[in-house]
Parts: C-alpha cells; sequence; structure tokens
C-alpha cells in the first residue's frame, strides 16, 4: 500500500531565519498511520496542520535546542492546551536534556511554572537513544554541535532515513547513516572555518559523509543564505557519486 510507505515531507528547510516561502527546519516523517514531527523550526506548525492536526501527531522529535529548530515548540505548547485541540494524552517529545525546563523558562510568567509535561511527555535523548514509535523505530546519536545534538535514523518495514540534525561531520552521523535509503543532511556552511571549530557541513562535506556511509539518496538541506540550492546540490554531487536533491519546502519523498 503507497501509505505503508516511508515518507518525507518537508515544512521548511531555512536558516537562520525564515523566508517569506520556506520556514526554518521542520520535517514530517510518516509511514501507514504513523507520524512523527520531526524538529519544529519557525513557521513549520504552520505548515505541519496542512497534512495533519497537532493532535494526531504520534511525537515530536527535535535535534537541538537553537531556536531555528525548536521555536514552535512555543506555539504548539498553546495550540495544545489552549485552542481548539484535545490531546487525549501529552505528546511524546524526545529532545536533549534540559528540553523541560527550557521550555517552562520561556513560557512561565508567573511564580507557578507553566505546565509544560500538560502538552508534552518529554523523553531526553542520549547517545545511542531508542524509541518505538508506532510503526517506525527511531535511533538517536549524539553529534558535533558545540552543544548537545542529536541525528536520527528512522526505520520501517525495511526502508531507512537519517537526519543529520545540524553537526560538523563525524563518526557518529557516518556510522548512523550507514546503508540508509536516505540521508537528510544539511549545508550550512559555504566554507570551512579556517580556524576554531567547525560545527556545520560545507556541501562538500555532505557529499563526503553520504558517500562514506554508502547511502542510497542525499537530500541536501538547511543551506546557508551564502549558497543557492543549486550551488549547494552541484558542490554536494561532487563528492557523491548517488542521485542529490534538495529539501525544498512542500516537497514530499518516498524512502525505499
Amino acid at each position: 500500500m503507497a501509505s505503508d510507505l516511508l515518507r518525507l515531507t518537508v515544512l521548511g528547510s531555512a536558516t537562520p531565519y525564515a523566508s517569506v516561502d520556506n520556514p526554518c527546519s521542520g520535517y514530517l516523517v510518516s509511514s501507514g498511520g504513523t507520524r512523527v514531527w520531526m524538529d519544529a523550526g519557525s513557521g513549520t506548525l504552520a505548515q505541519l496542520q496542512r497534512h495533519v492536526r497537532l493532535d494526531e501527531v504520534d511525537a515530536i522529535w527535535i535535534s537541538h535546542l537553537h531556536a531555528d529548530h525548536s521555536a514552535d515548540l512555543l506555539t504548539a505548547y498553546y495550540a495544545a492546551l489552549y485552542a481548539d485541540i484535545q490531546l487525549a494524552a501529552p505528546i511524546p517529545l524526545y529532545g536533549p536534556p534540559g528540553l523541560a525546563d527550557r521550555l517552562a523558562h520561556f513560557l512561565t510568567n508567573s511564580p507557578t511554572r507553566s505546565p509544560v509535561e500538560s502538552a508534552f511527555a518529554v523523553h531526553e535523548l542520549a547517545d545511542g537513544h531508542q524509541a518505538r514509535v508506532g510503526a517506525l523505530t527511531l535511533t538517536s546519536r549524539a553529534v558535533a554541535h558545540g552543544i548537545p545534538a542529536f541525528a536520527v535514523r528512522i526505520e520501517a518495514e525495511g526502508r531507512s532515513l537519517v537526519y543529520s540534525g545540524d553537526t560538523a561531520p563525524c563518526p557518529n552521523l557516518t556510522r548512523l547513516a550507514e546503508g540508509c535509503d536516505v540521508l537528510l543532511c544539511e549545508a550550512e556552511s559555504a566554507q570551512a572555518p579556517a580556524e576554531g571549530e567547525q560545527v556545520h557541513h560545507t556541501p562538500e562535506d555532505t557529499g563526503e559523509t553520504a558517500g562514506g556511509a554508502r547511502v542510497g539518496r542525499l537530500i541536501v538541506t538547511h543551506v546557508g543564505r551564502f549558497l543557492t540550492p543549486q550551488q549547494a546540490v552541484a558542490r554536494a554531487s561532487a563528492r557523491f557519486d548517488g542521485p542529490v536533491d534538495y529539501a525544498a519546502p512542500g516537497a514530499t519523498f518516498s524512502i525505499g
């Protein structure tokens, strides 16, 4: 059945702020009746509703707590508790350590802590964390971004998608992506820094990570403002022999 396919829908892929036609990082991953909102950057909740209501989402997975990947958790909180959404139970929310307190810090405006846990059942990620969400298996690995950050491998019925989150090239990402059908990998940096810590992929890095992991297909996302998507795809393609696409907002990819 087509509905049983593993699918990736791009809600947004802009960085570090939304453009007029592209929200920040956010994706809907689905298989059968299971739906996971993967990263919740600015503007992605609006686009999510083109495909599914918030109370129909089975889980939310957050790579790290920079705003362009997590800011719409704040509006999702208000939607879940104070609008037309009727939750049968708090939405499972997987994210870096300290996520619940971080949300409460932003949301609390009185001596009483905002009831974050009434909206979200928070599960803190750690290197090697695994979770089963409906038809999907999620395996998270810590990656190199200068703050707690994670990549994830999502599998269903023998098909596999790996999402880098934000990270410099690192062994954990390459190992996680080994042999996957699709690698969704960021290409933020126009060039690697001359000195200091690298915390993002260049397009060339993205191609090398895909080649090193022997993935079936590469989708370039989170392209920096000093690159065009066409440039990012061309530069990644120079280092990877397989098919390379761009995570255009609104695009849907069938996996496997």
